[in-house]
């Protein structure tokens, strides 16, 4: 089961390795931008708004709202779980996605391929924390709770 609260967006096209950081009990790397601030997220995501609503409407257990806003729920060997969300849009198309809450692995996987991953990298931005980190990363700080 993951617990995550992060903010998912286009990998952008200019990153650099940034400090090293103990995560939830795990040494990992961050990201940041060309001058070491954090990373720019102006890059789009490689589906519409409304492409992300379609796919998001064919999920199990999915509801969706018109104004961007989503909810998955289930059971997993008995405990209940949710993954809310919230997209967002710039210039017509997905600019990033808002997760929140516990699910298992392949909730989530279902919704990164409703914004286009595999085929689009990733970057995600943990909102508590104010990192971000590379898929590979982010996985592992999700899954360590």
């Amino acid at each position: 089961m993951l617990q995550l609260h992060v903010n998912v967006y286009a990998l952008p096209e200019v990153t650099l390795e940034g400090p090293v950081q103990n995560l939830r009990g795990h040494s990992l790397p961050t990201l940041v931008g060309e001058i070491g601030a954090p990373p720019q997220f102006i890059e789009t995501l490689p589906v519409t708004f409304e492409t992300m609503q379609q796919r998001l409407a064919k999920l199990p257990r999915c509801d969706y709202e018109p104004d961007g806003y989503f909810l998955i729920s289930g059971h997993n060997d008995s405990k209940f779980w949710r993954l809310n969300g919230h997209i967002h849009e710039y210039d017509e198309r997905l600019h990033r996605v808002e997760l929140n809450g516990d699910c298992p692995m392949e909730t989530l996987d279902m919704v990164l391929s409703a914004m286009g991953w595999p085929e689009v990298d990733l970057a995600f931005e943990l909102v508590q924390e104010g990192v971000t980190l590379l898929e590979t990363s982010f996985r592992a700080w999700a899954e360590q709770v």
